[in-house]
């Protein structure tokens, strides 16, 4: 199979050529030829034994055709394009599908009023340790009523009579007039946005699970900001009720991750039986085109195709060593929202194995945050 790069585009003549990429679903055809994106060309090249040659009848290699096809993110993308080819799938440039689709699905999640402490507790909040001490009897029905703060010792309430609550919990009780400190709330709020960064996003959305009745705790040993419990969990419960099944990070919009952190807190999620939660507060994205891919998937066994089938997903084409905005992220997960689909964040790694998470959105009634589930995908 011959290609023929003009400078500008790639592109096959030919009768028997045009036919096999008919067959095969590469190109746009226009005129008698079949034009072929960069990532489409590359992938015939290397993976299908096609050759190129230029204007003048001399050879074009990988690495030309590359370095005079160059875009953003180009490897990422041709990485990704070929590993979903190489799993006998179809995908096609995500700006050049049109309509909605219905198979964004959403998980739901039950909410209720929180349940509030009977407490009028008087605490003293320790700015170096980002912690508030309760050492009277109405620290235990924080701890047991409202599951706030630790009372005794961690896994042994019974241990101890003092009653600790971090920064989260000591700002969401004053709030609500069942704690009081030494220290006024503007005070502390302010400490702490001085030692956490985004800490002022992390509490609006501890904040927004606690309203709706779950139990938010650290999530520390798990590689994220916070453990949620769903509505109704409670230490006085028994064992049954204090494992968590979910763990939540915050990505607000103006920050920025390294996809090999972000990979590894999901994977640490899953590997111990958790669903890895992403909240992503701030203001709504702006308008724009910013995902890679239209993913197409399987009908039953048969694979579905831009020629008969629906797309299934849109991509992010990443590498392990980029940094993903909260930005872009938010602006693909809008991407996806207005076309009815889901979003996979396709990575590459240093070896250029390709590891694919399924975003999910979450409904979370009265909630003016957007969250999403994060699961690892299998092709």
């Amino acid at each position: 199979m011959e290609l023929a790069f003009n400078g500008k585009e790639v592109y096959a003549g030919g009768a028997e050529t045009v036919g096999l990429l008919a067959r095969g679903q590469f190109g746009t055809h226009r005129q008698g030829k079949v034009f072929l994106s960069p990532e489409e060309a590359l992938y015939l090249m290397d993976s299908r034994g096609a050759s190129c040659k230029d204007s003048k009848g001399r050879p074009v290699t990988f690495n030309r055709l590359a370095s005079r096809l160059r875009r953003p993110k180009l490897l990422a993308r041709y990485l990704v394009f070929k590993d979903w080819r190489d799993r006998g799938l179809f995908l096609s440039d995500s700006k050049s599908i049109l309509g909605t689709y219905s198979r964004g699905a959403r998980a739901e999640y039950p909410s209720q009023r929180p349940n509030l402490p009977q407490a009028e507790a008087e605490g003293c909040f320790f700015p170096e340790d980002m912690l508030t001490t309760v050492d009277s009897p109405e620290g235990k029905k924080l701890y047991e009523q409202g599951w706030f703060g630790q009372y005794g010792t961690y896994k042994a309430a019974h241990k101890g009579t003092i009653s600790k609550l971090d920064a989260f919990e000591t700002l969401f009780l004053m709030g609500k007039g069942i704690l009081s400190c030494g220290t006024p709330a503007s005070k502390i709020l302010s400490h702490a946005e001085g030692r956490i960064r985004y800490f002022r996003e992390m509490y609006e959305v501890y904040s927004d699970w606690r309203e709706k009745g779950f139990v938010v705790k650290t999530g520390f040993k798990f590689g994220s900001h916070f453990r949620v419990y769903f509505p109704g969990a409670s230490p006085a419960k028994g064992a049954e009720w204090t494992h968590s099944r979910h763990v939540l990070h915050v990505f607000p919009r103006r920050s920025k991750l390294l996809i090999s952190e972000w990979a590894r807190a999901i994977r640490l999620a899953h590997s111990v039986k958790k669903t890895f939660i992403l909240a992503v507060p701030g203001k709504g994205a702006r308008p724009g085109r910013v995902c890679d891919f239209a993913l197409y998937h399987r009908r039953g066994q048969a694979p579905e195709s831009p020629r008969d089938g629906e797309p299934s997903f849109l991509s992010l084409a990443l590498t392990e060593d980029e940094y993903l905005g909260g930005v872009e992220l938010a602006q693909a997960l809008s991407e996806c929202a207005e076309r009815g689909l889901e979003l996979v964040v396709a990575i590459s790694d240093r070896e250029t194995s390709v590891t694919y998470y399924l975003v999910r959105r979450i409904s979370l009634p009265g909630s003016r945050y957007e969250y999403f589930e994060i699961e690892w995908l299998n092709p």
